[in-house]
């Protein structure tokens, strides 16, 4: 069993797409994982059925119980994160203000503050239209340790491949360099970098991979719509041929993934066309390369 991770170093670059399109050709032989919980929506092109949900609790949140409070304003003063304000004549905690801190619990003269678990966000396992499995998540707003979030989403991923015994677990990760991505990069066979010709773009792209090259993870590269920029395209090529990065394809620009994802459908399922093509060679390419 094998783990592909698909990032990119900046958003809007396409990832998603070129993931779910990955997902739809690999077909029962691959689990796939969104790792990318802060903005998921890789679940709007696999129509998952959110068979299995479960809470993610991570950190605590200070709470009031309102029945014991004696107003005497004491946490309102010592609160140095402003989380607490007075409503209707109660204190009331804000929880996306709260860190959790437990001070306010600590001097309460009435001990009717409290800490509890925190609810982050939560995690599903879900039927997918390929036939397989996907693992995915949706942090809360507001909320922090995405980091801990795509580890339970990878884990339970894994251990439902392994069960099933499938070839391959498909990640989508998230854009930029944060805890999200190295998560999501722990553990994995290969790397996909999906980038798009700007001057962004490139500059992401290297900033990206030089963390990749930390975890010493083959890699291999996708330029998204590279015709419109051939001369950012020719930097971006040279860039991976300086860093023996494979160059697994150039993807034109084609307004068909577009028009599929407003159907709710990967550009395999809605076009045949030649983007098709290329991106079933850029499959069979990527699992060449991670088996090697």
């Amino acid at each position: 069993m094998k783990e592909i991770v698909v990032i990119s170093g900046k958003g809007g670059t396409g990832k998603t797409s070129i993931t779910a399109s990955f997902a739809m050709l690999g077909g029962q032989d691959v689990v796939v994982a969104d790792c990318d919980v802060d903005a998921a929506d890789m679940h709007l092109l696999m129509a998952p059925d959110f068979g299995f949900t479960e809470g993610f609790y991570s950190g605590e949140v200070a709470v009031i119980d309102q029945s014991n409070c004696v107003l005497c304003g004491i946490c309102l003063k010592k609160c140095r994160f402003d989380a607490i304000s007075v409503i209707k004549k109660q204190f009331v905690i804000d929880p996306l203000s709260c860190e959790g801190c437990g001070y306010c619990s600590r001097i309460c003269p009435a001990k009717t503050i409290i800490n509890k678990k925190r609810l982050a966000g939560k995690w599903f396992i879900s039927q997918i239209k390929t036939g397989s499995v996907m693992v995915h998540a949706s942090l809360g707003i507001g909320a922090d340790n995405s980091g801990k979030l795509v580890a339970k989403v990878k884990n339970e991923a894994k251990e439902i491949a392994l069960e099933e015994r499938k070839d391959f677990i498909l990640v989508d990760g998230s854009p930029g360099v944060g805890c999200p991505v190295v998560s999501s990069l722990s553990g994995a066979n290969f790397v996909v970098l999906v980038t798009e010709p700007t001057v962004s773009g490139l500059h992401d792209l290297k900033r990206v991979y030089e963390l990749v090259k930390k975890f010493h993870i083959k890699s291999g590269c996708i330029i998204n719509k590279y015709d419109i920029n051939p001369d950012k395209t020719g930097e971006i090529l040279q860039f991976l041929e300086e860093n023996d990065i494979a160059h697994i394809a150039s993807l034109p620009y084609d307004e068909n993934f577009t028009r599929a994802m407003v159907q709710g459908q990967t550009v395999i399922e809605y076009s045949n066309g030649k983007l098709t093509e290329i991106l079933a060679e850029s499959w069979g390419k990527i699992k060449q390369l991670t088996t090697n």
